[in-house]
């Protein structure tokens, strides 16, 4: 297997780390445009690996898209990161072009690639790769929801006093501070309902944690955060290579489902060797399908800026 991460900075670098260490690929491609960057990156990860003992060979690469070839999975985390009270949306300008141009160099040598999208505004991001590359919907993958949804049980852990791999809780909805939507009514500790051990204002204070996860981070450390987003989008390369079908909330095209079509947005799916396999569909309350309507006019509204 091949893996390759366009991007080597904090996400991509963290993403790349991840992936090494499980030995999902024989050989990771670390690519970024700043000379030497990707390189020195590669050289200390795999510097690492005498004392963490994987054998996956990580090479770093200046703009090299020919190394990227034949890669299964390739992850794009290129652009901008936010800054201090940025929004997710301010982003689209700049990261719109990039993207697609890294979208068209990889498919040039790596046309059976499943790509999995990181850079933001994801949604319009993901929306933006689907519209531009040609490839069939399951192909284009945006890792959002994971993240959302690895937030959302942080919150609840915390206010539980739990182990957060005893949560099942998703995040659904656009991936922005106003657009995403934790599910507090479908989240179980070990198949109970958490709503049973949490009054409706600590329910309410979860999930404006979670909303705003990704604001609050930014503001405590002065840019992005990687840790988290980084073993998200290496836990989705871990289901796609190891063929797991693992049920993860990610941006995906609709097309009817939930109501909503022409557009890509978080929903729960099957995730797989061929990319998404399968959209799952909730059965939502009136209150949580119109919330879901909502999230998606806003994804729809930023979508429309684009240009093809």
């Amino acid at each position: 297997m091949k893996v390759t991460v366009v991007g080597a900075g904090a996400v991509g670098a963290t993403c790349t780390d991840n992936i090494a260490r499980k030995e999902l690929a024989e050989e990771l491609i670390l690519l970024d445009i700043k000379d030497g960057f990707a390189e020195g990156k590669a050289i200390d990860m795999m510097q690492t690996s005498a004392l963490l003992g994987f054998d996956t060979k990580v090479r770093g690469v200046t703009n090299d898209y020919a190394s990227t070839a034949d890669s299964n999975v390739v992850v794009i985390t290129s652009g901008l990161p936010r800054k201090p009270g940025m929004t997710r949306e301010e982003l689209i300008g700049t990261n719109a072009g990039i993207v697609k141009g890294v979208v068209e160099n990889i498919l040039k040598y790596s046309p059976e690639a499943v790509i999995v999208i990181v850079s933001n505004p994801m949604d319009t991001m993901t929306y933006l790769s689907l519209k531009t590359s040609g490839l069939p919907k399951n192909r284009i993958i945006g890792m959002g929801g994971a993240l959302d949804s690895s937030r959302f049980k942080y919150y609840l852990s915390q206010e539980l006093g739990c182990s957060p791999a005893d949560l099942n809780a998703m995040v659904i909805g656009g991936h922005g501070d106003t657009t995403m939507i934790p599910l507090i009514n479908h989240a179980t500790w070990n198949s109970i309902p958490v709503t049973q051990f949490l009054s409706k204002e600590q329910q309410d204070s979860i999930v404006a944690a979670t909303m705003v996860g990704g604001a609050t981070l930014t503001k405590l450390v002065g840019t992005s955060a990687w840790y988290a987003p980084g073993a998200g989008t290496a836990a989705m390369v871990e289901s796609i290579l190891r063929d797991e079908k693992k049920l993860v909330p990610c941006c995906v095209a609709l097309d009817g489902e939930y109501g909503q079509s022409d557009i890509a947005i978080g929903v729960p799916v099957i995730i797989g060797k061929n990319g998404w396999e399968k959209i799952i569909q909730l059965q939502l309350s009136d209150e949580e399908t119109a919330a879901f309507n909502k999230s998606a006019e806003a994804v729809r509204a930023m979508n429309s800026v684009l240009t093809f």
